[in-house]
C-alpha cells in the first residue's frame, strides 16, 4: 500500500540513467519541498520497478529514455501506487498527452520554476487522494498515446526560426552557450560534444535535431557524426591515407570529412 502522508513524510523515487540529472532533480526538491523524502535512486528502468516496488513511494520521477526498460514501461508497472511525473527531452511531443492531467513532466534540464508548480500539483493530489481514499487513476491509455507520439516524434516538428542558444548541464548548474561560440557538434550514441574555442560540453540533443535547427549558412554536417561552423574553417587536406581532413582556424583541433561530405569543398 502507498506511504500514508498524514502525520509522515511524503516520499518519492528518482530513476534516470545519468548521475548528474539524478543529483540536480534531488537539489531541486530539496529547495522546492524540503518534506518530500527521497527512498530510493534508480539507473534504469527495472531497477526503477524493482525499487518502486520495494519502497512504494508516493511519487516516481521516471526520465523517459533509460537502457534496459524505458520509464514509460516502468510507469506501467507503478502507477497504480505512485504518482508519476516523466522527465522528458521530448516536450513539444509529449504536451498533448498530459492534457487530462493523470501525468505529469519536467523538461529536462528540470527548472527550479517548472518544478515548484509540479510539486504544488502533486502535493494537492496527494492530499486529495488521501481524503477522498480514491483508488489511482488509470493511466494506461494516456502511457500508450504517449508511446506512440514519442515513436512517431519529429513527423510533424514546428519551425520556430534557427536556435541560437544551447543548454548545456555543467554540474547541479544549467549553462547556456551560444551557438555563435561553438565550433563543431560531435555526437556519439547518446551524448552531443558541443565544443567553443575554450570549454566543451556534452548534451542530449541527437545530431540529427541539431541539424534541423541550426542555420544550414552557419554549420555544414561534414560527417554523419560531426557539425561544423562554417567561419571557423581554416583548411582542408587528405592526410595519408588520403581521407579529408579539416582544420580549424587558430585552434587544434582536426576533423574527418566523410567521401559522402567532400562535395563541399570541390576544390580539393
Amino acid at each position: 500500500m502507498m506511504m500514508e502522508t498524514t502525520g509522515g513524510v511524503p516520499t518519492a523515487m528518482i530513476a534516470d540513467d545519468e548521475a548528474p540529472m539524478r543529483d540536480l532533480l534531488r537539489a531541486r526538491l530539496a529547495a522546492v519541498w524540503p518534506a518530500l523524502r527521497i527512498v530510493a535512486e534508480a539507473a534504469n528502468g527495472v531497477e526503477a520497478v524493482a525499487l518502486g516496488e520495494q519502497h512504494q513511494p508516493d511519487i516516481a520521477f521516471l526520465d523517459i529514455r533509460m537502457p534496459g526498460m524505458s520509464g514509460i514501461e516502468a510507469a506501467r508497472r507503478l502507477y497504480r501506487r505512485s504518482h508519476i511525473v516523466f522527465a522528458t527531452a521530448y516536450d513539444q511531443y509529449a504536451l498533448d498527452a498530459f492534457e487530462q492531467g493523470a501525468l505529469d513532466y519536467l523538461l529536462k534540464p528540470v527548472s527550479a520554476e517548472r518544478l515548484a508548480t509540479t510539486c504544488a500539483r502533486l502535493q494537492a493530489r496527494l492530499h486529495e487522494r488521501l481524503k477522498t481514499h480514491a483508488p489511482a487513476q488509470d493511466i494506461g491509455q494516456q502511457l500508450a498515446r504517449l508511446t506512440a507520439l514519442l515513436e512517431n516524434k519529429g513527423q510533424e516538428k514546428p519551425k520556430t526560426g534557427y536556435l541560437h542558444w544551447i543548454q548545456a548541464q555543467v554540474g547541479s548548474s544549467l549553462r547556456m552557450v551560444s551557438t555563435r561560440e561553438v565550433l563543431f557538434f560531435q555526437s556519439d550514441e547518446k551524448y552531443t560534444r558541443v565544443q567553443t574555442a575554450s570549454a566543451e560540453f556534452l548534451i542530449r540533443k541527437t545530431l540529427k535535431e541539431l541539424a534541423e535547427e541550426l542555420d544550414p549558412d552557419e554549420f555544414w554536417r561534414i560527417h554523419r557524426s560531426t557539425l561544423v561552423r562554417v567561419d571557423a574553417i581554416g583548411e582542408v587536406a587528405r592526410d595519408l591515407r588520403g581521407r579529408h581532413m579539416l582544420r580549424l582556424r587558430g585552434h587544434p583541433f582536426e576533423l574527418e570529412v566523410s567521401r559522402n561530405h567532400t562535395y563541399l569543398f570541390q576544390q580539393m
